[in-house]
């Protein structure tokens, strides 16, 4: 489980600043925060470039728009892109102002967001 600890202690910031219940959890080779129990976001560092990301779970309206920046990348799991999930580079997420609006579509899509069904 590799992540950075200071890009999760900024994500932990502001959500505590708006108020946000959440919980942590280790998954996706990273960290995840959980909102009502659900996936929210999530931050790990990429085996391959070693650069950290930022997962966010925005749903598939957002997404349609965001993976169109130039800093957005796909969330695959083995080989097959999962829609509404994508992963922000560093440079789309290094100013508080830029991390804030991916959390903020985040929290957004949350509440209309499913629950994984419990093992």
């Amino acid at each position: 489980m590799a992540f950075n600890e200071d890009i999760a202690q900024r994500i932990r910031q502001i959500l505590y600043d708006k108020g946000v219940a959440f919980s942590e959890k280790k998954m996706f080779s990273g960290l995840c925060f959980m909102v009502d129990d659900k996936m929210c976001c999530g931050t790990r560092i990429d085996k391959r470039t070693d650069e950290s990301l930022l997962l966010c779970r925005i749903g598939e309206k957002a997404y349609e728009t965001a993976i169109e920046r130039d800093d957005c990348i796909p969330m695959d799991s083995t080989g097959r892109t999962i829609r509404g999930y994508l992963f922000v580079i560093e440079s789309g997420f290094k100013s508080n102002k830029d991390l804030m609006y991916w959390l903020q579509l985040c929290l957004d899509f949350n509440p209309s967001a499913q629950k994984s069904k419990k093992k």
